[in-house]
C-alpha cells in the first residue's frame, strides 16, 4: 500500500497546512473532478460506474485531501441540468440563473470529494463521490472535520483512509432512511504509511453511530 496513494502528491497543489482552516470553516457550515461517479443508493448500497456495480464490502479507500469541492447543483427530469462546483479551500462559487428545464428546488447545495481504491477488485479506481442531500452533506462533514482536525494535528499524514458503510434512522413520514458513512480506518501520508504497521486512529465513535451496515453483496 505503500505507494498507491502517490498520486496526491502533486508539487503543483498547495503545502497541505494551508487547507485545514478553510476546510474546516466551509465544512462546519456545508471544479467538478474527473473519475468514476460513485453514490449510495435508496437501499443502503454504495454503487458505481453505469451499470451501479457495488462497491466491495470492506475495501479501503484513500480520501484525496486536495479533492474536497462544494457548490450547487440543479436537477431537471432525473438528470442535472447545471452544475457549479469549486475547491472547498475557497469559498462557495457564484451561480446564475437557474438554467431551463430545472425544478421547483432550484439551485441545490451540493459537496463533493474524490477517493481511490486501495484493495480488493476494485483496487486503483478512482471515483468521484458528490451529494446534496442532508445524509450524504452530513457524511461529509464529518469526515471534512476529521481529515481538518488531523491536518492540525499531523500535518504529514492528511490521507483518510476510510471503508464505505452505511447506517439508518426511521424517518415519521418515509420510513427506513439510508444514509451513509465513512468509517475513518487510518491515516497516512501522501507518499503512503510511513510505517506499514503504523497509523493514526481515528477518535472512538459512540456505538449509536456505528450501526451494522446494510448487508451488501458483491455484483454477480
Amino acid at each position: 500500500m505503500s505507494n498507491e496513494v502517490t498520486a496526491f502528491g502533486n508539487a503543483k497543489l498547495p503545502a497541505v497546512a494551508t487547507i485545514a482552516a478553510r476546510l474546516k470553516r466551509n465544512v462546519e457550515n456545508i471544479a467538478s473532478v474527473g473519475g468514476c461517479i460513485l453514490k449510495f443508493d435508496k437501499s443502503g448500497s454504495w454503487v458505481f460506474g453505469p451499470n451501479a456495480d457495488e462497491t466491495e464490502e470492506g475495501a479501503e479507500w484513500a480520501v484525496n485531501p486536495y479533492s474536497f469541492v462544494h457548490g450547487y447543483i440543479a436537477w431537471g427530469e432525473g438528470a442535472p441540468t447545471g452544475e457549479v462546483m469549486g475547491s472547498m479551500t475557497e469559498d462557495l462559487p457564484e451561480v446564475g440563473s437557474v438554467p431551463p428545464g430545472t425544478g421547483n428546488r432550484g439551485w441545490e447545495h451540493q459537496v463533493g470529494v474524490s477517493l481511490k481504491c486501495l484493495t480488493g477488485e476494485d483496487k486503483g479506481m478512482e471515483v468521484r463521490y458528490a451529494s446534496s442531500s442532508t445524509g450524504g452533506k452530513r457524511a461529509m462533514q464529518a469526515l471534512g472535520l476529521a481529515v481538518a482536525e488531523q491536518i492540525g494535528a499531523d500535518q504529514s499524514r492528511p490521507v483518510a483512509i476510510v471503508t464505505l458503510e452505511a447506517d439508518s434512522y426511521k424517518h415519521s413520514s418515509y420510513g427506513k432512511v439510508h444514509v451513509p458513512v465513512f468509517d475513518i480506518v487510518r491515516f497516512v501520508g501522501l507518499d503512503g504509511p510511513v510505517d506499514a504497521d503504523a497509523g493514526v486512529s481515528p477518535p472512538p465513535v459512540e456505538a449509536e453511530q456505528k450501526t451494522a451496515a446494510t448487508s451488501r453483496r458483491r455484483r454477480s
